[in-house]
């Protein structure tokens, strides 16, 4: 089974609020935008008009990459509220 067949069959409960944060300042400052790379659930993209940095919460897989790629520190993450964010179901 592909890895994107078993992401398929997770259960996401998003919160209403974000539980990722980015500081606009650092991600505007910031030349590599690794997080849109490294991120597996691709949920990091530029707004081709501004050129700001936006995160989709509510795909989120709970794997903290954001959080370590962040070259300066631009990215605040933590798990989302009891009872919502992802729910594995396969591996």
């Amino acid at each position: 089974m592909k890895v994107e067949e078993k992401i398929a069959k997770n259960a996401i409960k998003p919160h209403a609020g974000s539980h990722i944060e980015l500081d606009e300042a650092r991600c505007a400052a910031c030349e590599t935008r690794i997080c849109i790379r490294a991120c597996p659930a691709g949920l990091y993209q530029v707004e081709p008009a501004t050129g700001k940095v936006l995160v989709d919460h509510a795909g989120c897989l709970e794997c903290g990459t954001c959080l370590i790629v962040c070259p300066d520190c631009g990215v605040t993450w933590k798990y989302p509220e009891p009872g919502h964010g992802i729910r594995y179901r396969h591996g």
